[in-house]
């Protein structure tokens, strides 16, 4: 059948937003670059053609209009204040427990999520349709730069949805991905202009520009991270919001993480930092804010920051240098990671030879060859890594680099694992492997072993004195040997062997975590021995009840059960158990049971100044006995811990009837009978 005009046109703009969202909402495009074009070139054929068909909100429009004669002023509806620093953790800790003070909420939700070092933009959306596009300026008042709004990509010209609300503000960055960079950047080198410095100022450059055309030469990209002014939609939280948009197509901050409490808040922050490098985009910090909007409003603003959210942010240092070559490591998971060997260069004060390049995805995306000048960045906590390739640098010279197809240990085919990016080793006897899982066995992380060094266990290995970890607990039949190995004196010797042995009682959560299970950490492992107690109960879980533990999941769970019901698995555990290693305590988990037993289920609001405790001990004690802390009374709240001058709380309770507890009277009820002084 074949369609009419404006069928046809109907037809493209729907397969080109779809594909635009794909690109840069999903991540995942369906076409290629070249396919994308053929399709816009036949939609703005047709729309020449038969103007009584065009549209404003058409995907053609994003390719840019006329030059304009300037920008206009605009007031934000809603100012967009900036963001306060922190530098250090205590700074956060410090900012938390004013937070709870404040909301009187013990355990506050956060979402966490990357400073993107980009030129902030507010978007404006009117019963669906795109109408300003607004820069911060002074936070007060912006420009008002519609016209190259248009042609960023990502931002969409119409809100995917049916019954969109009267007014929708959205603000975000825009920003440019390094490759993208590197290629403008080398072009404005081709030409002899001075080229820009880093892709913020080549965004910034673009938004001020006159031509739109010119504007989307730069391969501009919009990432959503906040709400404006808004008029017929409202949500309870901001990952609820976050993800509300996503489905509107509009693309938003990859990697937002949800974070309960101070402590799990620190641990996000750590992994996000340490992932960091593989980002295409560059950050300068990771943005902390409450979760929950009515928490936000409650709190309010100074005149000069919101009190719900902090910066948490590094300094940025970043220099130029050679890489020489490109080796392959192979890690105790059997994971190929590509590592740049770089001309030594001094950034921060310290001496970088090399830098992690990840996986052979990060590798393709900078498009890196060996002799190549690169952008390294160190950073705060962070690792020295590379920017971005120079590519205006090359001479000709430079060399691809291909990735190995066989583990460069030993030989053996390698594996891209399912539905991810790493490339990893299958064999398990990979000597490379077995050497990087013994030392990460002995480290501070795991077992923590006194005396067991890298250097040792290559020896160890190499003398054939071990060949895996239960190996180290049979190291007292070989005293002998050992004495033979280099600078092994005696008094080594039996420090080495107190330490192994000292080891056998460490808590069981570091066996878990030095058993090198996928996914398993020192945080995770702790979880997994609160649940279940003893090494023999966490074995004989099936999958849907270890992933059913709060924190852990079902990817996790899957990792844990699928090491303990492999052959290797069941071997580790059998050999160490035989060898006297600490398998935990099932008295003290069946007692901590108990305890659990008396509030498990229950939601508890402590309110009011109490006598023998403080409320944070109080709130303590609710947790420690199986129940959950809230700060506010809703109808389902069980019940409420009160003390002097209680206030309104106590008043909503007895309004919705709910029980009231006396300090003393929650104390009897946990069985704490005397009073505590």
């Amino acid at each position: 059948m074949t369609l009419s005009i404006e069928e046809e046109i109907k037809t493209l703009r729907r397969e080109l937003e779809r594909h635009n969202r794909l690109y840069y909402v999903e991540a995942t495009p369906e076409i290629s670059d070249r396919d994308f074009d053929k399709l816009l070139r036949r939609l703005q054929s047709l729309e020449v053609d038969n103007p009584q068909y065009q549209s404003e909100d058409s995907p053609s429009r994003k390719v840019g209009g006329q030059p304009i004669d300037g920008f206009t002023s605009v007031d934000h509806r809603v100012p967009m204040l900036s963001i306060e620093n922190l530098f250090v953790e205590q700074e956060i800790i410090d900012w938390d427990i004013g937070i709870r003070e404040l909301l009187e909420d013990d355990t506050p939700v956060y979402s966490v999520e990357y400073k993107i070092d980009g030129v902030a933009l507010a978007l404006v959306y009117e019963n669906g349709r795109l109408v300003r596009g607004v820069t911060r300026g002074n936070g007060t008042t912006g420009d008002d730069i519609t016209s190259n709004a248009r042609v960023v990509g990502g931002v969409p010209l119409r809100l995917a949805m049916q019954s969109p609300p009267a007014v929708l503000e959205v603000r975000g960055e825009v920003i440019i991905h390094g490759a993208d960079f590197a290629a403008f950047q080398a072009t404005q080198i081709e030409r002899g202009d001075d080229p820009f410095r880093n892709p913020r100022n080549a965004a910034a450059g673009a938004l001020k520009l006159l031509d739109p055309q010119i504007a989307r030469q730069r391969s501009l990209r919009f990432l959503a991270h906040g709400v404006g002014h808004c008029e017929g939609i409202e949500w309870t939280s901001y990952l609820v919001f976050l993800d509300a948009i996503r489905q509107m197509g509009i693309p938003i901050t990859p990697g937002v993480t949800r974070a309960t409490g101070c402590g799990q808040l620190l641990q996000v922050l750590g992994q996000m930092i340490e992932r960091v490098p593989e980002l295409p985009f560059e950050v300068d910090g990771i943005v902390v804010k409450l979760n929950q909007l009515a928490q936000r409003k409650e709190l309010g603003a100074t005149s000069k920051f919101p009190r719900w959210v902090k910066a948490y942010k590094w300094e940025r240092y970043e220099a130029e240098t050679n890489v020489n070559n490109i080796s392959i490591q192979v890690g105790k998971t059997g994971i190929l990671t590509p590592v740049a060997e770089l001309k030594p260069i001094e950034i921060d004060g310290t001496i970088v030879s090399r830098a992690s390049l990840h996986n052979r995805d990060e590798l393709e995306r900078l498009g890196i060859m060996l002799g190549d000048r690169v952008l390294v960045e160190k950073a705060g906590k962070i690792i020295p890594h590379v920017l971005r390739v120079n590519t205006a640098a090359r001479s000709g010279k430079e060399r691809r680099f291909l990735f190995p197809e066989n583990c460069p240990e030993c030989h053996v085919v390698t594996q891209q694992e399912k539905g991810g990016v790493y490339i990893r080793c299958p064999n398990p006897q990979c000597p490379a492997q077995l050497r990087e899982s013994l030392v990460f066995f002995a480290s501070r992380a795991a077992m923590d072993i006194d005396g067991l060094g890298e250097k040792l266990i290559e020896q160890l290995l190499d003398a054939k004195l071990i060949d895996g970890i239960p190996s180290l607990y049979r190291l007292h039949t070989q005293q002998a040997e050992l004495q033979k190995i280099e600078r092994m004196g005696e008094k080594s010797v039996q420090r080495l062997l107190a330490g192994i042995a000292e080891s056998k009682s460490r808590p069981l959560w570091r066996l878990l975590t030095g058993l090198n299970i996928r996914q398993v950490g020192q945080s995770n492992a702790q979880v997994i021995e609160a649940a279940f107690g003893t090494m023999q109960s966490i074995v004989e879980q099936p999958l849907e009840t270890l992933a059913a533990v709060d924190d852990i999941g079902p990817i996790i769970a899957e990792s844990v059960h699928s090491f303990f019901a492999s052959e290797y698995g069941q071997k580790q555990v059998r050999e160490l158990k035989g060898l006297g290693l600490n398998q935990g305590d099932p008295i003290a988990k069946m007692a901590q049971d108990a305890e659990i037993q008396r509030l498990t289920g229950n939601t508890v609001v402590v309110t009011g100044t109490l006598n023998q405790l403080s409320r944070d001990e109080a709130k303590q004690l609710v947790r420690d006995h199986g129940g959950k802390v809230s700060g506010s009374v809703s109808k389902k709240t069980d019940f409420i811990v009160v003390g002097e001058k209680a206030g309104s709380k106590l008043t909503k309770a007895q309004e919705l009837g709910i029980e009231v507890l006396t300090e003393q009277e929650f104390l009897t009820r946990l069985g704490i009978q005397n009073n505590i002084t």
